[in-house]
Formats: structure tokens, sequence, C-alpha cells
């Protein structure tokens, strides 16, 4: 069954970084889109970066210039470098890919269980 599995994130001082890493498995013909999104309680789930299959990237603004974003298509993976972490990242990360699984059927949204990141002041 085609899933997304996800890892990283933990918890760091305001200025150090974290990584987040995710890879989507299973049956799959072809990996769209991928990329990140955040939500803290109460809130809707923001984008943070996304990833096309052509390796183009785009960035919320809130991250730009901190955050970047990278892929394998060998291994259907993404990946997350999280530098100069303000307090306001604090938020569980989660991991998204847009995945064509079978010949027919239009692409659909898959989503990693989540990761934690805690950024202290």
């Amino acid at each position: 069954q085609t899933q997304v599995s996800q890892s990283g994130g933990g918890t760091m001082q305001a200025g150090g970084s974290l990584r987040l890493s995710c890879a989507a498995s299973g049956r799959i013909l072809t990996v769209f889109d991928m990329g990140w999104y955040r939500q803290t309680p109460g809130q809707q789930r923001e984008m943070v970066a996304l990833i096309g299959i052509d390796g183009r990237a785009r960035y919320a603004d809130f991250v730009r210039g901190r955050f970047t974003i990278s892929r394998d298509n060998f291994d259907n993976s993404v990946a997350l470098q999280m530098n100069s972490l303000e307090p306001g990242d604090t938020a569980t990360y989660y991991c998204y890919a847009n995945i064509k699984v079978t010949i027919g059927p239009r692409p659909a949204d898959y989503w990693g269980q989540g990761s934690q990141v805690t950024v202290s002041s």
C-alpha cells in the first residue's frame, strides 16, 4: 500500500538547525509535488515548502532564506533543512506527496504521520 513516512525534527534552541526527511513507498507510478506543511493546535495546516518533480522549489515567505527543500527522485524522498530556527517555527510538520499510484486514477495527496519541531528562545 502506498504510504509516506517521515523522520527527524526534535527540539532546538533559536538560531539552531534541524532536518526533516521523508520518503514515499509502496505502490507508486509517479510522485509529482512533494513538500512540507506545518500545523499548530487550533490553526490550519500551512504550506512551508514544495518541490516539483523537476526540482523546482517554492517556499512560504516566513521560511524563505532559512529553509531549504530538496528531493531525490530515485527513492522518492524529500528533505527539509531548517536553519536559523525561530520560536515561531514550533509546530508539527507533515510531509506531503502528490502521487499517481496506478494507471487510470488521478494523482492523490498523501501525508506523513507528522514530526514535532520545538524551538526554544
